[in-house]
């Protein structure tokens, strides 16, 4: 049974579903819910978004039918209602939802999980998780044709939009053909690219550009400029008014420099740092994340850094490097084996 069929026998077999995603979601999670919310109540289906907190009003555009509620919103507005089946996009543990749905999925409900990113070590057969997707917004345009829902806008520009900030804006190895054959599908409906992307990358003030240049005057290289880092301290998001959500393409940024295989941004966050890392595609980040204690997928991954007692916040970022550079060596010496 495909992914697809799987997908369809568990929507057919319920009626009152509720989709989230993780916390503190991007447009991508929010844009394959909010999709997939729109197509199941055109399936004749019951269907709402909640997540743990209400949505941002930058993410309300994509809204336009106001599908999507904080939890506490949902539990006063319907004390009563038990869904039949929960729906998680855009990860695959209920460990990253918030502890309020958290708790809510602990009472006995069927839970399916649709995503693209890696879990390894678990048995998610009965799931829709497909690593090679390039975006979890992708495989929900395809779930909605498999159903035989037409696309409308409404249902169209949240995927489209989801689409475009899981791939950074089509440009990592996983885009495909399939890719490319959903987006004209999405495009036939109306959307205007230009300003799509604005909608989501074109709301910024000058403050987010002050913001983005002591970031990046904090970049750094190794000595063969493979690898290249920037620091983002909680300090600098306060100076400059911003907020954590607008610093997660910074570390594109670095993706531009000659010779470089892997970026790197460090996050300070007091007691621990968060580390991002990314990879034109060449090199598997995913596995560096690992070794770090993370994961992620090759191109995008992640992992938090326990700062040692006493340990400053370069002494840390020293330790990550000399890790990064470690494993990537061992990449490097396996594809070159002769077997």
């Amino acid at each position: 049974m495909t992914i697809l069929d799987t997908f369809k026998s568990r929507i057919q077999a319920a009626e009152r579903i509720l989709i989230t995603t993780h916390e503190y979601p991007d447009a991508d999670g929010i844009g394959s819910e909010i999709s997939l919310c729109l197509a199941l109540r055109e399936y004749g289906k019951k269907c709402l978004c909640v997540n743990e907190e209400p949505l941002l009003d930058r993410y309300r555009y994509l809204d336009q039918d106001h599908v999507v509620m904080g939890f506490e919103n949902f539990r006063t507005s319907f004390p009563d209602i038990k869904p039949d089946l929960i729906i998680v996009v855009d990860t695959n543990t209920k460990l990253r939802v918030g502890k309020k749905l958290e708790n809510f999925m602990d009472e006995s409900v069927p839970v399916l999980y649709i995503d693209h990113h890696p879990c390894r070590g678990r048995d998610l057969s009965n799931h829709c998780i497909d690593i090679t997707a390039a975006a979890t917004g992708q495989l929900v345009g395809e779930m909605i044709e498999h159903l035989g829902i037409k696309f409308t806008k409404k249902i169209a520009l949240p995927i489209y939009t989801a689409i475009i900030i899981d791939t950074s804006s089509f440009r990592y190895p996983t885009v495909s053909a399939s890719t490319h054959r959903l987006v004209a599908k999405l495009m036939d409906t109306g959307i205007n690219p230009p300003e799509a992307y604005n909608g989501i990358y074109g709301t910024k003030r000058v403050y987010h550009m002050h913001l983005l240049g002591s970031i990046l005057n904090t970049a750094s290289t190794n000595k063969d400029e493979t690898i290249a880092w920037m620091l983002l301290k909680k300090e600098d998001i306060d100076k400059y008014e911003g907020d954590v959500e607008d610093t997660h393409a910074f570390i594109n940024n670095l993706l531009v420099l000659n010779h470089i295989k892997v970026a790197c941004m460090f996050r300070d966050d007091g007691d621990h740092i968060k580390m991002s890392l990314r990879s034109s595609g060449e090199y598997d980040v995913g596995f560096i994340a690992q070794a770090l204690g993370g994961g992620g997928h090759s191109h995008s991954a992640a992992t938090i850094l326990i700062r040692e007692p006493n340990e400053t916040t370069q002494h840390v970022i020293s330790r990550a490097i000399n890790k990064v550079e470690e494993v990537l060596l061992k990449l490097e010496s396996h594809s070159h084996d002769p077997i």
